[in-house]
């Protein structure tokens, strides 16, 4: 029976730790990479919300509901979703929220080569960069990039950064594109908020399909 239970957990234990990682791991991640963004340590209770592969058709929605509930986020834009939506686009930055990068398609960034990585994040800056100026708003000074899937090498790290970038992954991810229950993910972004103590200023990462947020 022992046997049996152990085996269970062994097999339990990586899922769970992927679904709900402790902050152990995530500040491990941080010294690891501290190039990377994780979450930054603050005094204040804040969470840093920020909503991928945007413009979608839920855009205008999420940005009504940011509104509503006085809250802010960041947008990271995937260029090849921006023909057809430039006003959903431009709506986002309007109502104060900010865009960052996420190239150009819903793929692996880290599968890109060199060459094509630097051609799609030169791309969708300009989509950025002409949404503020078509707003006659100044574009903030700090220029972020998330790697499609959330996967990144060394040399992707440094390439980002010649480039001028600050990666951005997060510390609280619902899963919502593995798992379609919104309450489901309510309840386990809310509890991990908790854990946390809300006392990092932390990415919430959801899918802009209903997005994806990092908190």
């Amino acid at each position: 029976m022992i046997v049996v239970f152990v085996t269970i957990l062994a097999f339990i234990t990586p899922f769970y730790v992927i679904y709900k990682p402790p902050n152990i791991l995530i500040r491990y991640f941080q010294h690891r990479w501290p190039d990377v963004l994780w979450h930054v340590p603050l005094k204040q209770k804040i969470i840093a919300l920020t909503i991928d592969d945007a413009p979608s058709r839920f855009t205008q929605e999420l940005v009504d509901v940011l509104r509503d509930n006085d809250a802010k986020a960041t947008f990271f834009v995937i260029g090849g979703q921006v023909p057809g939506r430039e006003e959903s686009l431009a709506r986002v930055v309007e109502t104060g929220n900010e865009l960052g990068n996420h190239a150009m398609h819903d793929e692996p960034s880290r599968s890109l080569l060199p060459q094509q990585l630097a051609e799609q994040l030169i791309e969708v800056e300009g989509y950025i960069n002409t949404t503020y100026a078509s707003l006659g708003k100044a574009r903030p000074p700090n220029r972020f990039f998330r790697p499609g899937s959330g996967f990144f090498s060394s040399s992707m790290r440094q390439q980002v950064q010649a480039m001028g970038y600050q990666m951005v992954l997060g510390s609280v991810y619902p899963h919502d594109p593995q798992i379609s229950y919104p309450s489901i993910n309510a309840r386990h972004i809310l509890s991990m908020s908790r854990s946390k103590g809300l006392r990092s200023k932390f990415a919430v990462v959801r899918q802009n399909l209903y997005g994806h947020y990092w908190w």
